[in-house]
């Protein structure tokens, strides 16, 4: 490790429940530090932490930050860009000339000294990175990966299994990732997301282009992305390539044709072809790392996902629910593909919460197509997370633009009763904001 955060003995964080912040908690916590932080509201995630020992407050409020990390030299303050400028404990740490750092910066300084791979993409990159974190790991690397959802392995968003080499998930958000010292790049996706930080579609590929060429040893692209690598892909000319596809019991099972040798009878646990290249690329990466091949057949066959990714809370011959982190048109269309392709036939039932004034502007129309395929839809009110309203863009304007028939706005409050009375096959919740905190009422009302 970088020898000025082994000198730190003190690590404070402002927006301590964030997927990526509370990993670097959870790290640093590890490594014998001081670790206590600041969030908005209580989640699970801060639960788990304060399980583990770190004191979590939920008031900005200078007096609620331990005494112990009022003391300049021996502390480093990471915060999330998420913040808002006004905060009142960042602007008096910032004021006292605390060492800040944005979590990338943190990222940046444990990647520079050691192998790192990492995995960008607007979407993909959570299952890649944990996919990639579990191969490694259960091939025997001396593997620590940070990831930007829950492994369902794990439990956790931190795989710790030695420091011989870190995997990263690097978020193109607030231009991210360009703090990062990969030796081998990944890219899943190029779809214009963030328009709040980039603008334009074109700024944000620019983007892209510059972290790739970042990459020490190695670079990897979907086929098809304007960069050029080593390509992955599914039944076309990719260098590593999916190939004689099957489905059996919600299992896929498939070949991979590699430059050097052909893989048979790979197995997939995980529902959907955006699943697979997933799969398909992090299989790609650890292979280019060195992992021998027989060890990471297996351990695909035992990974068995990223909570919030197409994640099964019911599933029984009368009765689906699944769960979803998906908050962009094509990351819907995408789990709509799964759940048409995994259960044929059956009445699917989207609810979801639009994520973000500016995204549900600026797609609107592409969010109108992939809301449209569902049989019924349930719309709640556009999370605002980082975001002031935005005049005229609400969720009743986005309704108006679904063609389908069987469509509503729903609250909170009414949320549940409305999935019960629309009596559903399939049910699917979608959407990156506070949605995840309803999953397990809805699933207790649904086993009633």
């Amino acid at each position: 490790m970088n020898k000025r955060l082994e000198n730190i003995k003190n690590i404070y964080f402002i927006g301590i429940g964030g997927i990526g912040m509370s990993a670097l908690a959870r790290y640093f916590k590890f490594l014998g530090k001081h670790v206590a932080g600041y969030d908005k509201t209580p989640s699970q995630i801060t639960s788990d932490l304060s399980d583990m020992g770190i004191a979590i407050h939920f008031d900005d409020n200078v007096a609620s930050i331990p005494k112990i990390f009022l003391n300049k030299e021996d502390t480093l303050v990471v915060y999330t860009p998420a913040i808002p400028k006004d905060h009142k404990e960042l602007g008096y740490l910032q004021e006292q000339g605390f060492d800040l750092k944005k979590r990338a910066e943190v990222l940046g300084i444990i990647t520079k000294n050691t192998y790192t791979l990492a995995v960008a993409g607007t979407h993909g990159k959570t299952t890649t990175t944990a996919i990639l974190g579990h191969l490694l790991k259960e091939s025997g690397a001396g593997v620590t990966a940070f990831l930007g959802g829950i492994s369902e392995n794990y439990n956790s968003n931190l795989i710790l299994a030695g420091n011989e080499v870190v995997v990263v998930e690097a978020d193109e958000f607030d231009r991210s990732f360009l703090q990062l010292y990969p030796d081998v790049i990944a890219i899943t996706s190029m779809d214009a997301d963030h328009l709040d930080i980039y603008e334009e579609a074109d700024a944000l590929e620019e983007s892209f282009i510059e972290f790739s060429s970042r990459a020490k040893d190695h670079l990897l692209v979907c086929n098809g992305l304007p960069i050029s690598g080593v390509t992955f892909g599914i039944d076309d000319d990719s260098d590593y390539c999916a190939q004689h596809i099957k489905i059996d019991n919600g299992t896929y099972i498939f070949d991979l044709k590699t430059p050097h040798q052909y893989i048979r009878n790979l197995h997939l646990n995980l529902p959907g072809r955006h699943n697979l290249l997933n799969a398909i690329t992090a299989f790609a990466i650890a292979m280019l790392y060195g992992s021998p091949t027989a060890a990471l057949a297996k351990a695909l066959l035992s990974f068995k996902g990223v909570q919030r990714r197409f994640s099964y809370q019911i599933k029984t011959n009368d009765l689906v629910y699944v769960d979803d982190y998906a908050h962009h048109p094509t990351e819907i269309n995408a789990l709509h593909q799964a759940v048409r392709e995994m259960h044929p036939g059956k009445k699917v039932l989207g609810v979801f919460q639009p994520h973000l004034y500016s995204r549900t502007r600026d797609f609107a129309a592409d969010f109108a197509t992939s809301l449209s395929q569902f049989d019924q839809l349930l719309l709640l009110d556009i999370y605002p997370a980082r975001e002031l309203p935005i005049e005229g863009i609400t969720s009743k304007w986005l309704l108006q633009k679904i063609t389908g028939e069987d469509k509503k706005i729903v609250t909170k409050d009414n949320l549940i009763s409305e999935i019960i009375k629309s009596d559903p096959q399939v049910v699917v919740t979608i959407g990156a904001g506070d949605i995840g905190e309803e999953v397990h009422s809805i699933k207790e009302a649904l086993l009633l």
